[in-house]
């Protein structure tokens, strides 16, 4: 690793952390000596510096000769296009390689699945390398050791995780096989299971890592806690049979239950106050991956979500990830305030498909869950605080349909546009309490405590029902960026829709609707945050949504027809061709193909 990516990574993740002993004016003027030397960093300020490299390597931006999208955290990609949430957007001859995913044709050669790969394993070395560094490190004392430790283990952890979400085998790699020299390839096979490693790194850290940290942005042990939560919940299902695997579950459960035990974490009144700048790091939040707040700050803010903008101003670029018509159909509510579980994509919530600009409309007026209008743009309806969204949103609507994208934008004063590449400030909240709390009702679904879920899922929905987090009515000004907002008689905020949601009422006492109810709420409750299909993959259950989505979806988007979920295939990409060719050693690749793909 040269010295200049070293002052890349400071200048980056410094800005974002806030850490000033670990990127000192004396580090970052360090002459350059070529290529990374080991010893010249093997030192107090050294060893941070690179611990902020291997942070820097979370969001995906951390390197050269790659798009930020192809690795960004947010999996917007994978876990977004992929699934029933959104359409790859935008027009038809923009990133072809997205329509690909889009449609499951995964193919080792994509530069996408390449780059994730590179991404991760990046990441993973840097990790290690903090490791072995530290070992040589004197004038440091043993407790910032110690927590140096935990925190390389946690991002070695993390790294590894987001890898064995993408491939079916992956090789572990910790700092004694790590190869400095060889930093995107690895000679090391990947026929083991690695989830006992994983599970180990985060409770490493866990054991470790203080209550709070003075640094937001930097993991705590209560982040530690909840990413092995997630770990045994990614192995809670049998992937091909979606039989439960309660043992892995129980041990989920146990530590769900410390985490909500603890009173650490609460869930924020307003749902949007997890998707705004302005209410960064929350009651709610666990873990957030922090970004600047202007765009001046340059690397620091978050350029992987750059293209998943609207197309009209003040973006301008570039109208990808655009939400589905079968998503923003399930949004919609009965007569009681509850999702229609198995119906609702038996008809569309009204859309301004081929209806002019300055045509007249009126929204949707059936029952609808709030949440969709903090997550979809659609015609008729405020986006966020910059103007009422209209079809000069959507690049290519008849290709990619009349939504966009929400949930990442934040409100107009963390805005920073730069060109085409467009940045954000918005923190992303990769572990936040909901998921907690949802995570925890599955497991008690499975481990026959119905009650408790339906208890646990109310709490997500009356969260939502809270009126004062929904979306204000707005009518159109004299121009397209104008707008006044609708009060009533009294002064009162008019909702944008008619909004109807309410807790589950009724006792539940049939498993297999609560684990729709549960599974559904997860869907609403993290739509369009790029988590979608890998549950739909860990609950197994994959190949029989995805293929009953297309096949109406495909009416709608021409574009998506002959698009086939192959189960026992697509759960999974293929490891990239370029990985197995570099992890040849004595003659042979140590990488082998998933099976699948040969």
């Amino acid at each position: 690793m040269k010295i200049n990516n070293i002052i890349k990574f400071c200048l980056s993740a410094g800005l974002v952390f806030g850490v000033a002993t670990a990127c000192s004016d004396e580090f970052l003027t360090r002459e350059p000596q070529g290529q990374y030397s080991p010893s010249a960093l093997q030192t107090a300020k050294g060893v941070e510096g690179i611990l902020v490299g291997a942070y820097a390597m979370i969001d995906g931006q951390g390197l050269d000769g790659q798009d930020a999208w192809n690795n960004d955290i947010q999996s917007w990609v994978f876990g977004g296009i992929a699934s029933d949430d959104a359409y790859k957007g935008t027009d038809a001859g923009d990133q072809p390689e997205q329509s690909f995913i889009e449609k499951w044709d995964f193919q080792p050669t994509s530069n996408h699945i390449k780059n994730k790969w590179r991404g991760l394993f990046k990441g993973v070395a840097r990790s290690n390398d903090v490791l072995n560094t530290l070992k040589n490190v004197t004038d440091i004392s043993d407790d910032r050791r110690k927590q140096i430790i935990a925190e390389a283990r946690f991002l070695r952890g993390l790294f590894h995780f987001e890898a064995k979400k993408m491939w079916k085998t992956i090789p572990y790699i910790d700092e004694n096989t790590y190869k400095l020299d060889d930093l995107e390839s690895t000679k090391v096979p990947n026929d083991k299971d690695v989830w006992p490693n994983i599970e180990a790194d985060f409770k490493a850290a866990m054991d470790v890592l203080p209550n709070t940290q003075s640094q937001v942005g930097r993991p705590t042990k209560w982040a530690a806690m909840a990413f092995l939560a997630k770990a045994y919940m990614y192995q809670g299902w049998n992937i091909s049979t979606g039989a439960a695997n309660t043992a892995k579950l129980q041990a989920a459960k146990a530590i769900l239950d410390q985490i909500v035990a603890s009173g650490k974490f609460k869930l924020v009144d307003n749902f949007r106050d997890n998707h705004d700048a302005s209410t960064r790091n929350n009651a709610e939040s666990i873990f957030e991956i922090q970004y600047a707040s202007s765009s001046a700050s340059g690397d620091a803010a978050n350029a992987g979500v750059g293209l998943a903008h609207p197309y009209t101003s003040p973006w301008g670029c570039c109208g990808f990830y655009q939400p589905s018509q079968n998503l923003v159909n399930a949004y919609k509510t009965d007569a009681n305030g509850l999702p229609l579980l198995d119906s609702f994509n038996d008809s569309d919530v009204k859309n301004d498909q081929g209806v002019g600009l300055d045509d007249p409309y009126t929204p949707y007026d059936g029952a609808l869950d709030p949440r969709l209008d903090h997550t979809v743009g659609r015609r008729g309806i405020l986006f966020i605080d910059y103007k009422i969204h209209n079809r000069d949103f959507i690049r290519d609507q008849t290709y990619a349909g009349p939504y966009s994208p929400k949930k990442h934008i934040p409100s107009k004063a963390f805005t920073g546009v730069n060109g085409w590449a467009n940045l954000t400030s918005n923190n992303y909240r990769i572990m936040r309490y909901s998921m907690i709390l949802l995570w925890l009702a599955e497991c008690e679904v499975e481990l026959g405590n119905l009650e408790r879920a339906r208890t646990l899922v109310n709490q997500i929905r009356e969260r939502a029902a809270n009126p004062a987090g929904f979306v204000q009515k707005a009518i159109q000004g004299s121009t397209r960026d104008a707008y006044t907002l609708v009060t009533d008689s009294k002064g009162n905020p008019v909702p944008a829709a008619n909004y109807v949601i309410k807790p589950y009422s009724t006792p539940w006492t049939d498993a297999a609707t609560a684990r729709k109810a549960v599974r559904f709420e997860t869907r609403l409750e993290f739509a369009m945050e790029g988590h979608r299909f890998f549950d739909l993959v860990r609950w197994g259950i994959a190949a029989e949504t995805l293929n009953k989505y297309n096949a109406v979806e495909s009416t709608k988007r021409v574009y998506k027809k002959g698009g086939v979920f192959v189960k026992g295939k697509h759960e999974f990409f293929p490891i990239p061709q370029e990985a197995i060719d570099r992890s040849e050693k004595d003659g042979k690749p140590t990488l082998t193909q998933d099976p699948a793909y040969k």
